[in-house]
């Protein structure tokens, strides 16, 4: 799934922009900083929009297009904020050719969010990943840590309502 840029404002606090800085100057001078510091800023802040990137890009002296390109080619990175409940749909083979596609269909007509993309609320965020590793489960999603297999899109009001309760 191609990555999304956060459409929703940025905030930090003073904590969270004095940890960055801190950061950004124990690996400014580092060769290949660019990874380990994404890594942290994501750490501080959960996801790494835009705003932060350029923060990155400026402490290690590198340009906005590298950090940009290590941030949206790695899936470890996410440009947008995760909500409290993260639910992660599997489209790789085995769960796609077992219906993957029509339960992440539901689950965009639930909660009305793209993969990529966080409820106004913050309470869900929406991904969709390549293999998770549970293909004798097919087709698979996790809400966070709770992994829930053998899905029909029919089973999404279900589980969803785990979280909404």
């Amino acid at each position: 799934m191609q990555k999304r840029i956060s459409s929703i404002p940025f905030t930090d606090t003073p904590e969270q922009h004095q940890k960055l800085l801190d950061l950004l100057e124990k690996l400014k001078d580092e060769k290949g900083a660019v990874m380990p510091a994404l890594q942290g800023a994501q750490e501080i802040y959960g996801y790494l929009p835009i705003e932060v990137q350029k923060e990155v890009a400026r402490g290690l002296n590198v340009s906005l297009e590298e950090v940009y390109g290590v941030s949206t080619f790695y899936s470890q990175f996410s440009l947008t904020p995760k909500g409290k409940y993260n639910v992660s749909i599997c489209l790789g083979t085995a769960c796609y050719v077992k219906g993957a596609d029509k339960v992440l269909d539901r689950l965009v007509a639930k909660l009305g969010i793209q993969p990529e993309e966080c409820t106004p609320d913050g309470m869900f965020s929406l991904t969709a990943c390549r293999c998770i590793g549970a293909c004798g489960l097919a087709p698979v999603l996790t809400v966070n840590d709770d992994v829930y297999g053998r899905l029909v899109p029919e089973d999404v009001d279900k589980i969803l309502a785990k979280y909404t309760a």
